[in-house]
């Protein structure tokens, strides 16, 4: 074999472990948090995914025992890589799910849950879509993309590539993730939900004491303006400890 041909050689299989790459780079890509919004171009996701795939291919080429780029190893690929790439991809999108379910609760706890609700994909009341904009703003600040390259390769250690993973495992971790990102959710609207329950108590002590009243005309421009002023005292706590909770999933996902 001459010297040409083994470069030829080391270039198609470094060629292949890149398609292999990109299969889990590119399915946990449609659904990951900031970069993988459905507000983005597929042209701009595409360009992500790809640029995504060049940062993370020379860090786990190593990991692959190349089999040689046959129709079989590419079937095996697919259904095993875009699985994975899948699941992590979901796993990081349950926290942006998780801060749209505290800003639904806080809406619905304060009667704002039809005020100025957006038409977009998704639509949210309007704390929900406040907080989710902050939320990805928050991640784009801060270098999300350098911390979804190496969750991507830190996934490698967790998830091996070409095997397929253990049903039982995944469905565990995958149920422990939405438990965490509902108690997540009440946590950080756990402030308006009290602050709904004081209202609710006051309203019914001056109904009780004044039956003539009509506490509700009273009560609605005060529980409004409170929500509302409450949310500007506790968004950036609650983007704090929302933040805080991503990135202690990036540095050690599924871990106990």
């Amino acid at each position: 074999m001459t010297s040409t041909d083994a470069l030829a050689q080391e270039v198609f299989a470094g060629f292949g472990v890149a398609v292999l790459v990109f299969l889990r780079v590119g399915a946990a890509m449609a659904v990951l948090p900031a970069l993988g919004e459905q507000s983005l171009s597929v042209r701009i996701r595409l360009v992500a995914a790809l640029a995504l795939t060049a940062i993370v291919f020379p860090a786990v080429a190593g990991r692959f025992d190349w089999p040689g780029l046959s129709p079989a190893v590419l079937v095996l690929a697919l259904a095993t890589e875009t699985v994975a790439g899948l699941f992590l991809g979901l796993s990081l999108r349950l926290f942006i799910l998780a801060i749209q379910t505290a800003g639904a609760i806080a809406a619905q706890s304060t009667s704002l849950s039809q005020i100025m609700g957006t038409a977009g994909a998704d639509p949210l009341p309007a704390i929900g879509h406040i907080l989710t904009v902050s939320a990805l703003a928050l991640l784009l600040s801060v270098g999300f993309h350098v911390k979804a390259a190496g969750f991507l390769i830190l996934t490698y250690e967790i998830l091996p590539p070409l095997r397929f993973p253990d049903a039982a495992a995944l469905s565990a971790a995958g149920a422990d993730r939405v438990a965490r990102s509902f108690a997540l959710a009440f946590s950080l609207a756990a402030p308006f939900v009290l602050l709904s329950v004081l209202y609710n108590l006051t309203l019914g002590a001056i109904n009780k004491a004044m039956p003539q009243l009509m506490v509700a005309f009273v009560g609605a421009p005060l529980i409004t303006f409170g929500s509302i002023a409450l949310l500007f005292l506790a968004a950036p706590v609650i983007l704090q400890a929302w933040h805080t909770a991503f990135n202690a999933f990036l540095a050690n996902p599924f871990g106990n």
